[in-house]
């Protein structure tokens, strides 16, 4: 046999215990060329499960175990056992590694475990043209040929009758495994309860031992007692006596048990009624806190609320406080208007002095802006020559600006807007004419010549 570089997994399982018919070699020939590949075809049977060490051996016919192959071939496995393809299966054997005799081989598959699970009819290896040689041989051989084929034609119908006896045979193991598999679950069960049962029983055992163990260590005492009776008559009485008194004992510890049984129970009752009691008390609680919760939102949206009135407030202030600062701009723009028209009043009585004339003593009065300004004085003939600087004293209806938003003639809250938009300059009141606030003394005097 030729070596390999790793040998496959063998055993010295005999015959008898091989399935031959678990794999089935299909289109076998008789005899193969020498010096070309041998492909080897095979199919899996139904129950038939490959695993990854399993392996196509050549074996010499005659051979007795696995480990008599001469060559082999790892097994390919498929990927879908399921489907029928995958069920058809070969492999190759180059030809370097067959035999190079004319001796009988067939093909066997052998699992990881070294059995057989089915094996070929035999063929040879030898050149196809060799059956058109003649070939003398003499009765002898004739007869010897016969006889090998005879011999083997009855092994092979040995092979097939145990192959049939083998199935049947695992068929009635698998079945009988099945049934003991089923009296072995039973007899687990059965199994569990006697150790159920034996672990009671040992409980059991063992309780009346120690009761024994005490009534024997009692008997031991009282024989003691009985040997020196004699002697310690009045110890025994007074044994006796502690006697009846420990079995009173006992009798109240019995009585003492029976009522730390009656509390437990009412213990029991007593906590399932306070676990009650705390399930409502949860109840309770979550109602609480969702009470509590709606509260936290609506004192959210309170705050919410203040902070806005609050920023309202604020803005108000600040706009309360700006236009008290515009009402005092305005106050003492009046202010310096009515000292301005004082001194107009001064520089005009100086005029008419200068002229000869009694500002009293004037035939004529001094047109308010309600008269009219342009109307002239009937008692002068070429009229009053001091009304323009009235007139421009004191400015008409039609000089005092409206309001362009709600067209009012007296300040409105837009007009006190409007100067508060623009504090940085100086708007004349008789021909709009705006000065910037740095040109303060240039705004007066302008103002001091249209009085003039």
């Amino acid at each position: 046999m030729e070596e390999t570089i790793k040998d496959p997994p063998t055993s010295a399982v005999l015959l008898d215990h091989c399935h031959f018919s678990q794999v089935i070699f299909n289109s076998v020939e008789k005899f193969y060329i020498p010096g070309g590949d041998v492909t080897c075809h095979y199919t899996f049977t139904q129950h038939f499960i490959p695993r990854r060490k399993d392996w196509i051996g050549i074996f010499r016919v005659g051979w007795k175990t696995t480990r008599e192959y001469y060559t082999f071939m790892w097994v390919t496995l498929p990927i879908d056992l399921n489907n029928k393809s995958a069920k058809q299966q070969e492999v190759q054997f180059k030809a370097y590694y067959l035999p190079k005799d004319d001796e009988y081989y067939q093909f066997c598959y052998v699992d990881e475990d070294g059995v057989v699970r089915g094996a070929s009819i035999p063929f040879q290896f030898r050149p196809e043209n060799e059956e058109d040689i003649l070939v003398v041989t003499t009765q002898g051989e004739v007869e010897e040929i016969e006889q090998h084929n005879k011999e083997l034609c009855k092994e092979n119908q040995e092979l097939k009758d145990s192959c049939i006896s083998l199935q049947k045979q695992n068929s009635d193991m698998q079945a009988e495994l099945q049934k003991k598999q089923e009296e072995l679950e039973t007899l687990q069960s059965i199994n569990k309860k006697l150790e159920l049962k034996v672990k009671e029983q040992k409980d059991y055992w063992e309780t009346e031992l120690l009761h024994y163990l005490h009534l024997y260590r009692l008997k031991e005492q009282n024989q003691k007692m009985s040997s020196e009776n004699e002697k310690m008559g009045i110890r025994v009485d007074q044994l006796q006596a502690q006697l009846s008194t420990q079995e009173k004992e006992m009798e109240k510890l019995v009585q003492g048990d029976q009522d730390k049984t009656e509390q437990l129970e009412q213990l029991k009752k007593e906590n399932d009624h306070l676990f009650l009691s705390l399930t409502e008390q949860r109840k309770d609680q979550k109602k609480l806190e969702q009470t509590v919760e709606q509260m936290k939102q609506n004192e959210t949206t309170a705050m919410k609320k203040q902070q806005e009135l609050m920023d309202e407030n604020f803005d108000l202030s600040k706009r309360l406080s700006e236009n008290e600062i515009i009402c005092n701009a305005l106050q003492r723009q009046k202010e310096r208007l009515e000292g301005e028209n004082d001194l107009l009043k001064r520089e005009n009585s100086r005029l008419l002095s200068y002229m000869g004339l009694d500002f009293n003593s004037l035939p004529y009065q001094v047109p308010t802006s309600d008269e009219g300004g342009a109307r002239q004085n009937p008692g002068l003939a070429y009229g009053n020559p001091y009304s323009g600087i009235q007139e421009s004293s004191s400015p008409s209806p039609l000089s005092i600006k409206k309001c362009p938003i709600c067209k009012a003639d007296d300040i409105c809250d837009h007009t006190l807007e409007q100067q508060q938009m623009q504090p940085l300059c100086f708007n004349c009141p008789i021909c709009d004419k705006i000065f910037p606030a740095t040109e303060k003394q240039i705004f007066e005097d302008h103002v001091f010549c249209h009085s003039l």
